[in-house]
C-alpha cells in the first residue's frame, strides 16, 4: 500500500492505495516562492509592464479605489495590499483617500472577521473597506461593450475615485480562461445583470479553461475593464503552498498576459494515459469552502479519467453547496439539454455550475468526501457520498474493478491535465 495525503480544509486526509494501482500524482510544476515577498511586490510596482508607473499616475490629493479578491479566492491579498499601500503612501496618497473594495461578484459580502483575515487588522483599522453587492442600486452604468453588447454597470465607489487599481492572483478559470486582470472588474465589481449577460456565453466552445484567444467571455471582460478606466493592476502567481512566485504590475492587458505565461508553464500537466479512478482535492481551504468552488478542480482534470470511470472529490464544503441558483437548477433540470435551453433563454448566475456538473456526471461516476449532508450531496447534486476517503475508494474499486489504475491530483484548482496521445 501507498499512503497519499491530500489537502482537506486546513488539514489533510490519507488515501491508502495499492502500489500496483497507483499511476502517480498529477501535480503542478512547482516553483519556489520568492525569498522576500515585500521586495518582489515593490519591484513589480516600480517596474511596471506596459503603461505608466504609479509615480506618473498618483498625485497627492487623488482619491484611489483598490479592488481586492473576496474570501473565496486564495490570493495572498494581505501581502499585495501591504506593499501597494506602502508605495501609494510614499507617493503622497493619504489613507483617508483610499478605499478598498472587496470584489465579491455574485458571492456574499465579506464578513468583518474575514476582512481582517484577508487584509490584516492593521489595514482594516486605517483604510476604508466596502464589499461589493451585485444586487444593490449603488452602481453606475459606464457603457456598453461593442462586440457582445454587454451593458456594463459597476460599483459606484470605484467610478467616483480618481485612480482605479486592480489586485488579485492569476490562475486558471474554467470559462474565462484565466482569473486575474480584467476579472477584477467583471464580474468582481459588476452588477448581477452585467455578469449574467457576460456569463451566458459559457456554451461557446472557446469559453474553456486556459483559452483566451477567441474566448468571448474573456474578450468581453477586457472591454468592460477598459470602460471602467483601470489605471493599474497588481497581480501575482502563486504555487500550491500559496507562496508568491512572481508579481506582475502595470498595464491592464500586458501585465496580465505576462502572468498568464507563467501560470501555463506551472499548471499544465500532460499525461499519456487516463485512469479508471482519479482522486482529486481542490487544494484545501478556501478552494474547498463549498461545492460551488470545489467543482472547479473536477473540471480542470476531467482529462485524467476514462469515460465511465470514477472521480473522487475530497472537499470539506464547510459552507455546503455555496450558491442557491446552483441548488435550484440541480433540482429543476434533470439533464444537460434542458439546462442548455435555459442558458440560451434566461441565464442566471450559478446555473452554469449545474450545467458543468451534469455534463461531468454524464461521463463519470462522482463520489464526494465532505461534511455536506447526504440529502444535498446525493438527492440534489446527484453525487455518491462517503464520510471517509478510503470508504469512497473501496466503493470506486467495486465499480472500476480490482485491476484498476489510479491518478491522484492533490491541488486540482491549480492543475490542468492535458491528455496527449
Amino acid at each position: 500500500m501507498v499512503d497519499v495525503w491530500l489537502p482537506y480544509n486546513k488539514t489533510e486526509v490519507c488515501a491508502r492505495i495499492p502500489t500496483r494501482s497507483l499511476l502517480g500524482l498529477i501535480e503542478p510544476k512547482e516553483k519556489s516562492g520568492v525569498p522576500d515577498v515585500k521586495k518582489e511586490i515593490l519591484r513589480a510596482l516600480r517596474e511596471p509592464i506596459g503603461g505608466k508607473p504609479l509615480s506618473d499616475i498618483v498625485n497627492p490629493g487623488n482619491t484611489i479605489a483598490v479592488v481586492v479578491d473576496d474570501f473565496t479566492r486564495p490570493a495572498p491579498t494581505h501581502l499585495m495590499i501591504t506593499g501597494l499601500l506602502e508605495e501609494l503612501n510614499r507617493l503622497g496618497a493619504k489613507d483617508e483617500d483610499i478605499t478598498i473594495i472587496f470584489g465579491c461578484g455574485t458571492h456574499r459580502e465579506v464578513k468583518a472577521n474575514e476582512a481582517k483575515t484577508l487584509l490584516g487588522e492593521e489595514i482594516v483599522s486605517r483604510i476604508r473597506t466596502i464589499s461589493h453587492n451585485c444586487h444593490t442600486k449603488d452602481q453606475v452604468y459606464i457603457g456598453t461593450t461593442k462586440k457582445y453588447r454587454t451593458k456594463v454597470t459597476i460599483n459606484k465607489a470605484f467610478t467616483e475615485a480618481d485612480i482605479h487599481i486592480l489586485t488579485g492572483d492569476i490562475e486558471m478559470h474554467y470559462f474565462a480562461g484565466f482569473g486575474g486582470g480584467r476579472k477584477s472588474v467583471l464580474p468582481a465589481i459588476s452588477s448581477a445583470e452585467t455578469i449574467r449577460h457576460n456569463h451566458r456565453m459559457i456554451l461557446h466552445p472557446k469559453a474553456r479553461t486556459s483559452i483566451l484567444e477567441e474566448n468571448p467571455i474573456h474578450e468581453d471582460m477586457v472591454e468592460a475593464a477598459k470602460l471602467a478606466k483601470v489605471d493599474f493592476i497588481l497581480n501575482v502567481v502563486t504555487n500550491s503552498k500559496g507562496e508568491i512566485v512572481k508579481a506582475f504590475a502595470g498595464d491592464l492587458e500586458e501585465a496580465f498576459y505576462e502572468g498568464v505565461k507563467l501560470v501555463e508553464e506551472m499548471c499544465k500537466v500532460s499525461i499519456d494515459r487516463r485512469a479508471d479512478i482519479v482522486i482529486i482535492s481542490p487544494g484545501g481551504h478556501p478552494a474547498d469552502i463549498d461545492l460551488y468552488q470545489a467543482y472547479k478542480a473536477i473540471d480542470n482534470n476531467l482529462n485524467s479519467v476514462k469515460r465511465g470511470g470514477v472521480i473522487i472529490l475530497v472537499a470539506e464544503c464547510a459552507e455546503g453547496y455555496g450558491n442557491e441558483v446552483f441548488y435550484e437548477w440541480m433540482t429543476k433540470f434533470k439533464d444537460v439539454k434542458s439546462i442548455e435551453k435555459e442558458i440560451k433563454k434566461r441565464f442566471v448566475i450559478g446555473g452554469h455550475k449545474a450545467y458543468y456538473l451534469l455534463k461531468a456526471l454524464q461521463k463519470n461516476h462522482i463520489f464526494l468526501v465532505s461534511t455536506m449532508p447526504d440529502y444535498y450531496a446525493t438527492n440534489v447534486f446527484k453525487l455518491r457520498t462517503a464520510r471517509a476517503l478510503n470508504d469512497a475508494l473501496q466503493e470506486a474499486f467495486k465499480i472500476a474493478g480490482k485491476n484498476t489504475k489510479i491518478w491522484v491530483v492533490p491541488h486540482g484548482h491549480i492543475t490542468l491535465t492535458e491528455f496527449k496521445t
